[in-house]
């Protein structure tokens, strides 16, 4: 793992990086302004937890993280939203640094569980996340309009 890899809060200014990683994890362009408009929503919500993960020169990662109570559980539960490490900072150790403080900021604010949701496309993913030790335990039903 590399130690020159830090981790902080994303800001406004790093919109330009999460923009472009959001539309390679989706695999479209996305409308600017509407992304913005939520992109600066979320970051400001004390519930979400935004970090980045960057060496000296660029941005390598993020991870998006957001919290609601739930009644089914009783209490506080998180969800990971949206999560990207750049290609050539794939295996490095950044997603586990970034997985690592989302389980102590959960700890911290005593979530019932953390969630995570893979489009079953990314085959892959399903292994990355079993290692990171999450539990493949729901399946999830989505309508689109």
């Amino acid at each position: 793992m590399n130690s020159n890899i830090g981790i902080r809060k994303i800001q406004n200014l790093d919109l330009d990086f999460v923009y472009k990683a959001i539309c390679e994890l989706e695999n479209e362009t996305l409308n600017f302004e509407i992304f913005e408009a939520i992109f600066n929503e979320n970051i400001s919500n004390a519930k979400n937890l935004y970090l980045i993960a960057e060496n000296e020169t660029e941005g390598l990662g993020f991870i998006s993280f957001h919290t609601q109570n739930l009644l089914h559980h009783c209490g506080l539960v998180g969800e990971i939203q949206e999560f990207f490490i750049h290609q050539k900072h794939r295996g490095e150790g950044v997603g586990r640094l970034l997985i690592n403080e989302v389980l102590n900021f959960a700890e911290q604010h005593s979530l019932k569980s953390i969630e995570v949701t893979t489009n079953k496309r990314r085959v892959e993913n399903v292994l990355i996340y079993e290692n990171l030790g999450f539990t493949l335990s729901h399946n999830k039903f989505t309508i689109y309009k």
